[in-house]
């Protein structure tokens, strides 16, 4: 298969658009797990996961799967859309 530089473009994600994005995930499940009143143990067991996973996640660090990704945003009540 024969790619142009313009159609890499659209395969190859910016970096730093990632980046803020995954910044942007765990803002948002951080301040959803700390409005529900929990802690990052709760959401674990909530999650079925261990509190690491879920520290990372909300830290933006490590490499946590993307099922475990939605299991914890699920547990806060977040859901994930394609936008």
């Amino acid at each position: 298969m024969n790619l142009r530089n313009s159609q890499i473009g659209n395969i190859v994600p910016d970096h730093r658009r990632l980046v803020e994005d995954l910044a942007a995930i765990a803002a948002t499940i951080r301040n959803a797990r700390k409005e529900a009143g929990i802690t990052q143990a709760d959401l674990a067991d909530l999650a079925g996961t261990s509190e690491r996973t879920v520290r990372a996640i909300e830290t933006a660090t490590g490499n946590p799967s993307l099922g475990a990704v939605v299991a914890v945003a699920n547990a806060v009540g977040l859901h994930m859309a394609a936008g």
